[in-house]
């Protein structure tokens, strides 16, 4: 990843539900929460305690703010058109409970 790190204020981080590389099988931890703010869907990915990116969701995956490489961007690209439905009820308040969310995401296959 690269070092275009995008910081956070603890708050924002309070509100959002961690995927552990574990749970999505990406190579970072991805954080995704409800709606906040006048954009639309988005995920951040990265390693903590630092954010490297924030990726919209819909209409098209794309890296809002920060950086990721080809690779990195395909990565989680596949995992949140995996996740996506999961993902915006999730952003839309209509999953509120961070638990049921990660019950319900899926991790992409390893290759």
């Amino acid at each position: 990843m690269d070092s275009g790190a995008i910081t956070e204020r603890g708050e924002d981080l309070y509100l959002m539900a961690n995927v552990q590389p574990n749970e999505s099988g990406l190579p970072f931890v991805v954080y995704i929460s409800e709606k906040q703010g006048r954009h639309d869907a988005r995920v951040k990915v990265g390693k903590p305690p630092n954010f490297t990116a924030s990726v919209s969701v819909r209409p098209d995956v794309k890296v809002v703010a920060g950086k990721l490489s080809e690779r990195e961007l395909a990565l989680v690209r596949q995992w949140i058109e995996l996740n996506r439905d999961v993902i915006v009820a999730h952003w839309e308040g209509k999953m509120a409970s961070s638990r049921d969310v990660l019950n319900a995401l899926k991790a992409i296959p390893k290759s």
